[in-house]
């Protein structure tokens, strides 16, 4: 046996070590001769990318975006899903179709997001939407159809009342984005939950929103908590991974145990040498021939199919959320920041919202990041969110993609945002029309 051996590594040593480095030789001076030839083809694909980040966002500023505020009837009783017929619209009226080859490569044409927002100023609550003015009157024939008692105003952008280099001397800041901590095919906890349309009263429906308002409405004049989501449709042609990723989900669970799969050649000429034959493939009892893969699926199981496939099928948007706690520092004080994430926790379901590592301000120390200065980090992370906010930027700016990307679907986005009934939410600092809105004659000249 140790002949044997001896001879094998002779004969590597002899015969194939030196071919080995004759060919390994060859290939090193053929890369350093040629690499130039292969680098374009390395870059085409990152270059791609920020080239249509670049003018996309070159297209994006030309576009000139206003603030609406929406003030609710006093007797405001509208369900939770009349904003979701609202959002519908907007969905709509921000996707005109699928860019053509010129819009897209040329122009860098692209469509709006929408941010809806919520801001409550020492305790005083209001409703926000920022939306392309090219697109304010079918935005607000949107918001009437379901809400014909609102009064929509244009605002000045309350992000701007405030100093533009906070956190300073005079102002302190925390802040925080969320995402979803499952893959973007499972749904969050919905209106349809809370809102079962069962209810024969109308008070006792249960609205999550009544405990974000009083929450926002127990801070203290000099403080300030803005709330965010910014929302853009995703074209049809640029919907197919998500829908991808909702099917194979869904096939994961109807196939259980699972389709058996075809051995490799690799394994069988493993198999054949080891045991002298190749294994035969596995084949599915008739039992489970007989039996429908829906059958022998859990009531759990059950309810992420059914969730899965409705958030296929719905409208989606690309969305970020985050929130931010401001306030003068000598009546700031910390520990109310918690007041939004219980908001955020109501919405725990198949899906959960949890906030982002990296867009809190506060120091994590690491042995790569040990010698950095804490405090400047803090400072740092604090100063890119709210110029994030202001600017109603992806959590990502200015990388023009991030896997981690957040899709909600309508539904979704209405159940997080949406104007409360006066007798759900009956907070007393919503800022609220006093008297119905009632039209103009017909009949009178315009």
């Amino acid at each position: 046996m140790e002949n044997l051996v001896a001879q094998i590594f002779s004969f590597i040593q002899a015969e194939i070590w030196p071919l080995f480095l004759f060919l390994a030789d060859k290939a090193i001076r053929i890369f350093f001769s040629w690499w130039w030839v292969f680098l374009p083809i390395w870059l085409f694909k990152p270059a791609k990318k920020f080239y249509l980040f670049y003018i996309y966002e070159k297209w994006a500023a030309n576009q000139k975006k206003i603030l609406l505020e929406i003030k609710i009837s006093k007797d405001s009783v509208k369900p939770i899903s009349a904003m979701e017929s609202v959002i519908d619209s907007l969905w709509q009226s921000a996707y005109l179709g699928d860019a053509s080859w010129k819009e897209k490569w040329i122009d860098g044409q692209g469509l709006h997001a929408i941010s809806y927002e919520i801001a409550s100023f020492g305790g005083e609550i209001h409703f926000f939407m920022r939306v392309p003015e090219a697109f304010r009157d079918s935005f607000e024939a949107a918001i009437f159809a379901q809400y014909p008692d609102v009064e929509i105003s244009l605002a000045e952008d309350y992000v701007k009342k405030v100093p533009q280099d906070i956190p300073n001397k005079d102002w302190n800041l925390w802040c925080a984005d969320f995402f979803t901590i499952k893959g973007n095919s499972y749904p969050i906890k919905t209106y349809d939950k809370f809102e079962t349309g069962s209810e024969s009263v109308e008070e006792k429906r249960v609205d999550p929103m009544a405990n974000l308002l009083e929450a926002l409405g127990k801070i203290v004049p000099g403080e300030q908590i803005w709330i965010q989501i910014v929302a853009k449709p995703i074209a049809m042609n640029d919907g197919k991974p998500f829908e991808d990723e909702g099917k194979a989900e869904i096939a994961k669970l109807l196939n259980r145990p699972g389709a058996p799969k075809s051995r490799k050649m690799t394994k069988r000429a493993w198999d054949l040498l080891i045991h002298g034959k190749p294994l035969e493939e596995e084949k599915p009892k008739e039992d489970e021939k007989l039996i429908p893969s829906e059958m022998k699926l859990s009531p759990g199981e059950r309810d992420i199919v059914i969730g899965v496939e409705e958030k296929v099928s719905s409208l989606v948007n690309e969305c970020h959320i985050r929130f931010i706690f401001l306030g003068k520092r000598d009546v700031f004080f910390k520990p109310r920041l918690k007041l939004p994430f219980g908001y955020f926790t109501n919405f725990a379901g198949l899906n959960m919202l949890v906030p982002r590592g990296g867009t809190m301000p506060k120091a994590k120390q690491e042995w790569y990041n040990y010698w950095k200065f804490p405090k400047r980090r803090v400072y740092q992370i604090a100063r890119k969110s709210f110029r994030r906010y202001r600017d109603r930027l992806r959590w990502f700016y200015p990388f023009p993609e991030k896997k981690k990307k957040m899709v909600l679907s309508n539904k979704e986005i209405a159940s997080l945002y949406h104007f409360p009934s006066s007798r759900v939410a009956p907070a007393p600092f919503i800022s609220r029309v006093e008297a119905k809105r009632g039209g103009a004659p017909v009949e009178l000249p315009r």
